[in-house]
């Protein structure tokens, strides 16, 4: 979606979210809102947000700390932000095709990925990577979308039962996704991947570059920015 809307590109500065509760003090409030009315111009816009899970590091070693990344190769998106995070931290960004990953992990191409816990279950990276980092650093959401021209060909109350639900399910996806985050990290316990809670103090810090180059390149959006951060 950053490809299409500035305001999108929020959502790749790494811990941009404290936490749980935070991302979804702000995609449930007035901040998610704006953002998924952003597209109106274009022709469509957004219904809700869904969890995308919380992406964190993995491979055979632990990162609790930003020099662990140092000179390690690390699998990313193809995304600016990604990328960038990767160097500040000291890594090697190395863009791959997902479905090369698990090959990739195995045989040495890459050191460590980054992704949710359900890369290492369903993807079944964690037969090859045993080490599981919970730094949380990107917090992307899935988004429901409507074309305008779907939205106004309803009446006004089945404009208003279709935003109703679209609320709603997002408080329902919100359960389903942390009772499958419950059942996901079980199977990691079975597979024999440690798992690593991990301070964010220090990682913040070494990102904050990040954010002086993104209130730069984006002045129109250190507003909203300085609003997620506020939130509590």
């Amino acid at each position: 979606m950053e490809a299409f809307e500035n305001s999108y590109k929020l959502f790749s500065l790494p811990y941009l979210f404290r936490d749980r509760d935070h991302y979804y003090q702000v995609m449930q409030g007035d901040i998610g809102r704006k953002i998924l009315d952003s597209t109106k111009s274009k022709g469509y816009f957004g219904l809700t947000f869904y969890d995308g899970g919380a992406r964190s590091f993995y491979g055979n070693k632990p990162v609790l700390k930003p020099d662990d990344l140092k000179g390690m190769k690390v699998r990313v998106q193809p995304s600016p932000g990604a990328v960038e995070m990767i160097k500040v931290m000291g890594g090697n960004p190395t863009p791959l095709d997902y479905g090369e990953l698990y090959t990739a992990l195995q045989q040495g191409v890459v050191d460590m990925a980054e992704n949710s816990v359900m890369a290492l279950t369903t993807m079944r990276h964690g037969e090859v990577a045993k080490s599981f980092s919970l730094d949380e650093h990107t917090m992307v959401p899935d988004v429901v979308l409507m074309s305008n021209a779907a939205f106004d060909k309803l009446s006004q109350e089945n404009q208003a039962v279709i935003l109703k639900a679209a609320k709603e399910s997002m408080s329902y996806m919100k359960d389903l996704w942390s009772e499958e985050e419950k059942q996901e990290f079980a199977k990691l316990d079975k597979m024999g991947v440690k798992v690593y809670q991990v301070d964010k103090a220090p990682f913040i810090e070494k990102v904050q570059p990040m954010y002086a180059n993104f209130a730069k390149d984006n002045p129109a959006l250190a507003p909203m920015l300085a609003d997620i951060q506020a939130a509590k």
